[in-house]
């Protein structure tokens, strides 16, 4: 009877010391399985409460709940908090008085006595709420106009008068002919022009102060803002023309009737626009239009128009740019911008004067690539990093100047340039604190794959770790910035809250518990960050799944992150977590696993973020192939039973790596993948090929249906017949193509509910169990 029991206790301690075995069943419920994470996490206004948005009891979506100093674990949020705490609120320093807007309307609340006073509300809601200079003014937009209110005085006065379409024309103006005769044959006519001429002089003696109207016709008019003295406000016009949205075909509909609704426009030339930076001067009730066409190499044309005869002499002409809204410093008195060329390989830092409608160049950046990077946003239209320190006469922004985006400052008075930031790695993230004295820096300083983050106090410039434990912190400060709220997480830890201090070398105290049972019940892995060489020499990071030494099958799967300008080889959780769990349960079943960060993904700076320059399916394929027999020459893998998929940009590789590379892949699978980019959207594609328009043989070599007669391993392609980002129609166009040339080794899985991202847990399971089938039935070895 003892041996009994001490068997049965034996067995209990080895049972309990093994991991559940995953099943896709579960883990494709994504977060349902794993526990909802905390997200957006903020500060009441007093500070002594942090809200965020969570779902730690699995409903069908988030709820507010709040935690406060003392609490065991947080709270659900009552209705009206939780809509109190998601307000945008704009408060002077050291002011007990902060304002914000609510359904349209505008509202007062004072930290002292906790009350709220509805300041105005009107038929036309109002939005883009700024504080003027002077004390108590507040600044709004309504109807496409500025709107000044003094809330000492109690006054409410409109500054500008922004009209769509065309004036009115005057009768005079219309028929001129017929009017001078009339004008000609009667003393009536006459008589009543003079008296109408005399009215009108009398009239403009006692003139209304109401601004004059301004008609933009039919330009997109945008981006208004007004200075913070109330005197000039500048605005965009934009050309609009006529330009055909792609549409997709919607099936699965409650009515019974197909949809067929616009996605998006396709990169084209077609889609750019002149656009023009104007000024209206409160005194002067005017309009004025600021000429950019000095600008330094606002003519240059990019290096590839040399490799096309229609292109190599063009002429010289100023490019199109976009101009965005002015920074100011407190009182106004400096005005600086930031303008993109639309091709966007240049960027400018100007300085502005309003008053005069004059600049002058403080910075140029050139990329013959396209301009982008941390706090540098790829897309002509956003703006980058750029604001004043307390001087009121220095402003910082970021640059990859030195091919890493770091933080500069520039002296408008002395004009003197400084460069702050220094070393291979990444400004990822910055602010300032309220007095100006203090930047708080997330950074890639200790480790690419890492997200720390240090302060920098302007009078010295000298980092300071405040948290650079291996994983990503993000960091919102409290409003007297003395602690912190992180949401932190590690590679096999999601992301969770917590507080610290906010001090040098800190440490965190957990304040949410997210995980389930089920998700804790496995012991996931921690995959290696490992680094290999690639065949030009460049070094390229990789998270590595390896199985035990006895239950290697001696096959492999690359996966293939989406987006192209994403990472994935790091030290925090994944927002590729579905694909994580399956790297797990292919790992347990054998195979080997390398997740790549390959040519064009973030976080390596500007020389790997532009490696895709006129080619995608070159270097970042290339990196792929490298990976594969990195894992062949050390892990001893058989170079002939690897196997490769990935989604979105990924299901492209994969499609690039099956067809222009056929003898390197058994197998692959390719999820809602592009098939030619000259179907895809502008902004993305216009920075990477340029346009299909002028540099055609970019498009043509980096599109996979061009190549489609070169299949020779097993595809299986998977895509979502909603999908409104890459549409189904990119898919079913290969397919006509594999018809046409009689390939038969491929198969296309559609899904009719899902659009480019996969909502529904029962087609995440359908996915990947073909996924799954597909690597089992063609990279492992037959039993004889």
């Amino acid at each position: 009877m003892l041996r009994k029991v001490l068997l049965l206790v034996f067995l209990f301690f080895i049972t309990a010391g093994q991991s559940q075995n995953l099943k896709l069943e579960d883990i494709m419920k994504g977060d349902a399985f794993i526990g909802v994470q905390p997200s957006n996490g903020r500060w009441s206004l007093d500070g002594k409460k942090i809200y965020f948005e969570w779902n730690p009891n699995n409903e069908i979506g988030t709820t507010t709940y709040f935690w406060e100093k003392g609490m065991q674990k947080p709270l659900l949020a009552s209705v009206k908090d939780a809509a109190f705490s998601k307000y945008d609120f704009v408060q002077k320093p050291n002011s007990d008085i902060a304002y914000y807007i609510s359904k349209g309307a505008l509202y007062s609340y004072s930290l002292s006595n906790k009350t709220i006073k509805k300041l105005l509300q009107q038929s036309s809601s109002v939005s883009n709420l700024q504080l003027g200079s002077e004390k108590g003014v507040l600044f709004f937009e309504q109807n496409d106009n500025i709107i000044k209110f003094n809330t000492i005085e109690g006054t409410l006065v409109q500054l500008t008068n922004f009209k769509s379409g065309k004036e009115k024309e005057k009768d005079s103006e219309k028929d001129s002919f017929l009017i001078s005769q009339q004008k000609e044959l009667f003393q009536f006519i006459r008589d009543q022009d003079a008296k109408k001429k005399w009215n009108k002089a009398k009239s403009d003696e006692n003139k209304s102060d109401f601004p004059k109207g301004y008609f933009y016709g039919k330009n997109a008019f945008g981006s208004l803002k007004i200075n913070p003295k109330g005197t000039f406000a500048t605005f965009r016009l934009r050309e609009v023309e006529e330009v055909k949205n792609e549409k997709m075909e919607v099936f699965i509909t409650s009515d019974g009737y197909n949809q067929s609704p616009n996605t998006k426009e396709k990169v084209s030339t077609a889609n750019l626009s002149a656009t023009k930076f104007g000024v209206y001067s409160v005194a002067k009730d005017s309009v004025y239009f600021v000429n950019f066409s000095t600008l330094s190499h606002i003519q240059d044309t990019p290096e590839y128009y040399k490799l096309y005869d229609n292109l190599k002499n063009a002429k010289k002409e100023d490019r199109l740019i976009v101009v965005q809204e002015p920074k100011y410093n407190n009182d106004g008195s400096y005005a600086v911008t930031e303008i993109r060329s639309q091709d966007n390989k240049d960027r400018w830092i100007v300085k502005l004067n309003v008053e005069k409608g004059s600049f002058e160049e403080i910075d140029h950046q050139h990329d013959e690539a396209w301009i982008g990077g941390p706090g540098i946003p790829s897309y002509p239209f956003s703006s980058g990093t750029l604001g004043f320190l307390a001087d009121n006469e220095t402003i910082y922004f970021q640059s990859e100047a030195t091919g890493f985006s770091h933080l500069y400052w520039y002296n408008l008075k002395t004009n003197k340039k400084r460069q702050i930031t220094k070393g291979d790695w990444e400004v990822r993230d910055l602010s300032l604190s309220k007095d100006k004295s203090v930047f708080y820096l997330t950074t890639t300083t200790t480790h690419p794959g890492n997200r720390s983050f240090y302060k920098l106090a302007v009078s010295d410039a000298l980092l300071q770790p405040v948290l650079t434990k291996d994983g990503a912190h993000e960091v919102s400060l409290s409003p007297d910035e003395s602690t912190l709220l992180v949401r932190y997480s590690y590679k096999d830890k999601p992301w969770e809250l917590y507080v610290a201090p906010n001090k040098t070398n800190t440490s965190l105290s957990q304040i949410t518990q997210s995980t389930t049972a089920e998700f804790k019940g496995y012991s996931w892995r921690k995959p290696n960050v490992i680094t290999f060489k690639a065949q030009d020499g460049a070094n390229v990071n990789a998270r590595l799944y390896t199985p035990q030494a006895e239950k290697s099958n001696k096959a492999a799967v690359i996966f293939v992150h989406g987006a192209g300008y994403l990472q994935n080889a790091h030290n925090f959780w994944s927002n590729y977590h579905r694909e994580y769990m399956f790297h797990n349960l292919l790992t347990d079943l054998g195979y080997t696993v390398l997740d790549i960060d390959y040519r064009g993904s973030d976080g390596y700076g500007r020389d790997v973020r532009t490696g895709i320059y006129r080619f995608m399916g070159g270097k970042d394929l290339s990196d792929q192939i490298d990976g594969k027999n990195y894992l062949v020459q050390n892990l001893g893998i058989d170079a002939k039973r690897v196997g490769i998929y990935g989604g979105s940009y990924g299901g492209f590789i994969t499609l690039m790596g099956m067809l222009t590379t056929p003898d390197e892949f058994a197998s692959g699978a390719a999820l809602r993948s592009v098939t030619d980019w000259a179907h895809y959207n502008h902004g993305y594609t216009g920075n990477i090929l340029n346009f299909p328009e002028t540099d055609p043989e970019a498009y043509k070599k980096s599109s996979p249906i061009y190549f489609a007669d070169n299949l020779k391993g097993n595809l299986l392609m998977l895509h979502g017949m909603v999908d409104d980002n890459v549409e189904y129609k990119d898919v079913v166009r290969l397919s006509q193509r594999f018809i046409e040339l009689g390939k038969k080794n491929w198969s296309l899985a559609s899904f009719p509910v899902e659009a480019h991202g996969f909502k529904e847990t029962y087609s995440w399971v359908d996915e990947y169990s073909r996924i799954l089938n597909l690597f089992n039935d063609t990279l492992l070895e037959k039993k004889k």
